[in-house]
């Protein structure tokens, strides 16, 4: 009889997991919750943070107003060293206790003390003009306004007085701009950066300047050199202690009525001990300069050795029918001071 087959025992059934007791691999892992969208202004706004900042453009109209603003402070207050120096000279020239040498010591202890205190040389601030050379490409209407708000700011703050008068209205805006003022010239320059030069002219010498035809009978000035050197020499005379003497002298012989009194402002520009590089005019601002001085009128035309602390001058081509000479008078507060911006932005002032 055969034996039967002994049965195979069936692996046991492992027990179901508990609930409770869930696999480590499906167990759930709470996450932090994610950050919400920052809105699109709040993203741009952190972007503006973290980007470099542009550097401000160094010839633009806000960055220009204050560099123009400073000029005005410096030429108000201060006085070129050349010029410092030439008054100096002139002092010493005049004899001990007189009038001439008591003015001059007035004259250049008011120098000091307007420096000293940045106050204005004197109360007759002057017609600002600007001279102002500029790479190719900036923007000329900027250079205008800066110019403009610089004199207004400078005027609110004392430096400048307020000199501006409506010719139509007769009323003054107290801010010492108005129509064609300040004057400011623009032309293109050669180098990278922009170079101004400013003078500020006051009305008592802007007053005594002349400008003559040529030839003229009464002088007995006919159309040459010596006829002009005749036409100068007049203008200075006239001029007395009228114009604050010692004063400063540019002329131009040529041109027309309009170019011809510009040219001779632009001489004012010049240092006193500068040479003139055309022999024949330097000849002539020599020889004016001392025969000038021959006059007698002295300081404020109270007599003395110096009327005039310098003479500068220059020629324009001219139409056939015409020959002018235009004569300007510089105060013995030349208040003249230039600045160069370069395109770093960096600024460097001289007098």
């Amino acid at each position: 009889m055969a034996k039967p087959k002994r049965p195979t025992p069936k692996p046991a059934r492992k027990a179901p997991p508990s609930k409770k007791q869930k696999p480590a691999a499906r167990q759930a892992v709470k996450q932090p919750p994610r950050p919400k969208k920052a809105p699109k202004a709040a993203a741009k706004q952190a972007a503006k943070k973290t980007a470099p900042k542009r550097p401000a453009d160094p010839f633009g109209e806000k960055a220009l107003t204050q560099v123009f603003t400073e000029l005005l402070r410096r030429a108000a207050t201060s006085i070129p060293p050349d010029v410092l120096v030439a008054l100096e000279k002139a002092r010493e020239r005049e004899e001990p206790g007189s009038v001439a040498r008591d003015t001059f010591d007035v004259l250049i202890e008011n120098t000091r003390l307007a420096k000293q205190d940045s106050r204005p040389i004197c109360q007759d601030t002057g017609m600002p003009f600007f001279e102002v050379a500029i790479p190719r490409g900036i923007s000329i209407g900027a250079i205008e306004r800066a110019a403009v708000e610089a004199t207004r700011q400078a005027t609110k703050t004392g430096f400048l007085r307020p000199n501006s008068v409506d010719t139509l209205t007769n009323k003054n805006p107290g801010d010492g701009a108005g129509r064609g003022m300040p004057i400011v010239h623009v032309h293109e320059g050669k180098g990278k950066g922009l170079s101004v030069q400013l003078i500020l002219k006051g009305g008592g010498s802007e007053n005594v300047g002349t400008q003559s035809a040529l030839p003229n009978v009464d002088l007995g000035a006919d159309r040459d050199i010596d006829g002009v050197k005749k036409v100068v020499l007049e203008a200075i005379f006239n001029a007395q202690g009228k114009g604050c003497a010692p004063g400063v002298i540019g002329f131009c012989f040529g041109g027309d009525r309009a170019n011809g009194y510009n040219e001779a402002k632009k001489q004012l520009f010049r240092k006193l001990d500068d040479t003139n590089p055309d022999p024949t005019i330097a000849a002539m601002e020599a020889e004016l300069l001392e025969k000038g001085n021959l006059l007698g009128i002295g300081p404020m035309g109270y007599g003395g050795k110096t009327t005039l602390l310098g003479v500068k001058g220059s020629y324009l081509a001219r139409l056939p029918a015409c020959y002018f000479v235009s004569v300007t008078y510089m105060c013995w507060a030349t208040r003249r001071a230039a600045v160069e911006v370069l395109p770093s932005g960096k600024t460097v002032y001289s007098q």
